[in-house]
């Protein structure tokens, strides 16, 4: 009996070798192809996603500086300035809740954003006219004077726009483009700043047109 069972569990001289290998070298080589493949195809998709949460998350910042200025301005009762300052490449969004001016030196008690990498401040003319931001506003005219250029916005005690501290109350509704000038495949972000205070958040494609999304 013993030699009967061994003999059923070994393999038979007659059974391929095929049947008991692993995968073959041509199956090999061709599932590493179709992983390939397939990740090439996979990176462009997964590069725009990550590029587009750059770029609304560099929008998010500068909405978040503006609203924190503003509160500022109301919780001390007083004026207080939003700075955009360029340093190459990158630019510094900062409260400038101690008068140092855009020249600084800033604070280090100031809160402070930093818009660096990808996304960046751009001027008017990159992005997309936006004729259906200034459509929703009423025909408003769209002031770009303060994008991607150094400069600063007041914020009184009532937290609306001033025309620079001690000035007098703005009419103006400002707008600051968010973008790459040298890839424009994730399109654009535009903060948009009301003389009240309050802000708001559109996206674009290349072209337009541009859409509210906060």
């Amino acid at each position: 009996m013993r030699g009967t069972t061994l003999s059923k569990s070994a393999t038979r001289p007659g059974t391929p070798r095929r049947a008991t290998a692993g995968f073959s070298m041509v199956e090999l080589v061709v599932s590493i192809c179709v992983m390939l493949i397939l990740t090439a195809l996979a990176i462009p998709s997964l590069m725009r996603s990550m590029r587009s949460y750059q770029l609304n998350s560099a929008a998010a910042s500068v909405s978040d500086m503006l609203k924190f200025t503003r509160f500022e301005a109301v919780r001390r009762n007083t004026q207080i300035n939003l700075q955009f300052t360029q340093n190459g490449p990158t630019w510094l969004v900062w409260t400038d809740s101690f008068g140092a001016g855009n020249g600084g030196p800033i604070n280090s008690r100031d809160k402070q954003q930093v818009i660096a990498g990808y996304p960046t401040l751009l001027p008017s003319g990159v992005a997309p006219t936006p004729s259906a931001i200034s459509a929703s506003l009423g025909g408003a005219a769209l002031n770009a004077s303060l994008s991607g250029a150094n400069g600063s916005v007041t914020f009184d005690a009532r937290g609306a726009i001033r025309q620079g501290i001690g000035g007098a109350v703005s009419n103006s509704v400002y707008v600051f483009y968010v973008g790459n000038a040298n890839d424009s495949d994730s399109g654009y972000r535009a903060v948009i700043l009301l003389p009240s205070g309050s802000t708001q958040i559109w996206t674009a494609p290349i072209g337009g047109p541009w859409r509210k999304i906060g």
